[in-house]
This record gives C-alpha cells, structure tokens and sequence, in this order.
C-alpha cells in the first residue's frame, strides 16, 4: 500500500481537507503497514543489548581461501579471512571497508617465496605500516588493517603484520 495522505485543505476549517473519519481512517491504515512489515520491531534490538548475533556479516563472519594468486578481499562479508594456499606475489585487494572497521588476514599457507602488496577499491588510498616488522616468509603471519578513513577519493588505511605461533604466555 502507498502512504495516504490526510488532506489538510488549504485553509483551517475551510472544509476542503478530510472529514474526521476519513483522516483517521487513512492514518491507522499507514500504521498498520509500518507494524506489519515490522519496520518498527526490525529497527529495535530484542533486549537494547548489541550482541555477536545482532552484528553484521563484516563483523562476524570468516571467509577461508586456498587460492594462490592475487585475491579480493570483501570486507563487507567478513572480519577475518585465512589464506591457506601456497601465495607466492599477490595482491590482496580490500573492498568494501568502512571508517572504523578492523579486518584480520591470517596466512598460514606456504610463503617462502611471497610477495604481498595491499590494495583496495577506493579510487585513491593511502596505506601506513604501523611499526617496522615486514612479512616472514618461514612462518604464519598475520595482518591486521584498520580504516582510518573511507572517503572515496583519499582512504587513508592502516596495517600492521607479524608472525604468529602458540603461546600462551604473553
């Protein structure tokens, strides 16, 4: 149903705008569509409690790959991506990233002869290396990279990498 419209006429009491009955007939018929398409119960949250479930997809979800070239990266369906194939030059493009979100890129395939370059889908981007450890190519590694800023015509993206192992001691 399309929105009704209560005819207000063009002057008050002028007798040119809805009855009475007429208005409020067309104004319960719109709430009547907002409570029934639920918009109202699908914008609140069930207990005023963000939780894991209520999150989206780019907050949530792992998205696994063997695939040994160049890759895309979506960051709009997930917040982690594991690289498990043998990556030797790649480009790892990121796409659909937005202000704030933090992504992980976990390689533990083989990279003794990788060679990885980051990219994205802005039109125009910076990247920043948060301190100075570069990818080792004997181990597991993983990049962390932050958005800084998502405007299309200067991303500003930030990373960090190092290699990981089982510890349990910090």
């Amino acid at each position: 149903m399309a929105k009704q419209t209560v005819n207000l006429g063009t002057a008050a009491n002028d007798g040119t705008g809805d009855p009475l009955r007429t208005a409020f007939d067309k104004l319960n018929d719109n709430f009547d569509e907002v409570y029934g398409n639920n918009f109202v119960t699908n914008a609140m949250l069930n207990d005023d409690i963000v939780d894991h479930a209520e999150l989206a997809d780019r907050y949530t979800e792992k998205e696994t790959s063997s695939s040994t070239g160049s890759q895309n990266l979506n960051a709009a369906n997930a917040s982690v991506f594991l690289l498990t194939g043998n990556i030797t030059t790649a480009t790892l493009t990121i796409q659909g990233l937005k202000t704030g979100q933090t992504i992980d890129i976990i390689m533990t395939g083989t990279l003794t002869s990788a060679v990885i370059t980051l990219d994205s889908d802005f039109t125009t981007d910076t990247f920043y290396r948060v301190g100075d450890t570069e990818l080792d190519t004997a181990e597991p590694n993983i990049i962390q990279v932050t958005c800084l800023d998502d405007t299309d015509s200067a991303a500003k993206i930030a990373y960090a990498i190092n290699k990981f192992e089982v510890d349990t001691t910090p």
